[in-house]
């Protein structure tokens, strides 16, 4: 039995359908389809049950449909960040279910667990689990001013935002946020402290977000990551993150707080 055929073959059934392959999702006129399996031309596929949203059955297909297949970026713009996160469970089990096809202990192919989201070996009982990589975010304050940086992927956009990178074995999480600064911009920090979190399929992190206050240095920035990196007060800031983005959040909050630090005059 391999993992194709734990999937369920669908015939009328009603819901969302969230069709992924290679890490993008079926977004005809730019929104995840929804009514019956049928009259949307599902005839001969397979699908699995992911959650609801909406009120409404969440399927999976994993299949690709040669035409509108696009990143689930555009669904940060949805009021509903919900809508965001199921797809990125659909885009990520996709992708697990295809790099996980054969048992990487002894070659023998795989099924997909009826009771939890793990696929599992008969021929040795191996297990595996989709893999999530934790992640740090964080935004610096100094006085009136927010450390904004234009890293090397976003060097095309001119897109400037905030640091992050990924936690290392053996750290905690404000452990890498201290480490992931002073690495990418030569810069110590203080008073650490956790906002929020959002789960973030590009291809499979979960990001941590923080904010914290400069502490001392000087930028030098670390050039295999960031372009540049400079401090911008809240008034004048270059291309920032859509609205929607966790790293957005932490600008908006420490736009906040340099305004409030122009009012009353203090840390």
């Amino acid at each position: 039995m391999n993992i194709q055929q734990q999937f369920n073959l669908i015939g009328s059934e009603i819901g969302y359908w969230f069709v992924s392959a290679n890490g993008r999702l079926w977004l005809p006129n730019g929104e995840v389809p929804v009514g019956c399996a049928k009259e949307l031309g599902f005839t001969n596929q397979r699908a699995q049950p992911i959650g609801e949203w909406n009120g409404q059955t969440a399927w999976l297909i994993c299949h690709d449909m040669k035409n509108a297949m696009s990143s689930i970026r555009s669904l940060l713009d949805s009021s509903d960040l919900s809508l965001f996160n199921m797809a990125g469970r659909a885009v990520q089990l996709s992708e697990f279910y295809r790099s996980h096809k054969y048992c990487g202990y002894c070659g023998h192919e795989m099924y997909i667990s009826s009771t939890e989201w793990c696929c599992l070996c008969d021929h040795c009982k191996e297990r595996y689990y989709p893999q999530i990589s934790p992640s740090i975010i964080v935004a610096i304050r100094h006085q009136n001013k927010i450390l904004l940086a234009k890293h090397v992927r976003h060097n095309k956009d001119n897109l400037y935002t905030v640091l992050a990178g990924f936690t290392e074995i053996g750290e905690t999480m404000e452990t890498a946020v201290e480490r992931e600064v002073f690495e990418e911009s030569k810069l110590k920090i203080k008073n650490v402290r956790y906002i929020g979190s959002q789960p973030w399929p590009f291809p499979n992190s979960l990001m941590m977000a923080y904010l914290a206050d400069y502490d001392s240095g000087e930028i030098i920035v670390d050039k295999n990551e960031l372009v540049e990196a400079n401090w911008y007060h809240y008034t004048q800031l270059p291309k920032i993150p859509e609205y929607g983005t966790i790293a957005r959040r932490l600008i908006e909050e420490t736009i906040a707080l340099c305004r409030e630090y122009d009012e009353l005059g203090q840390n």
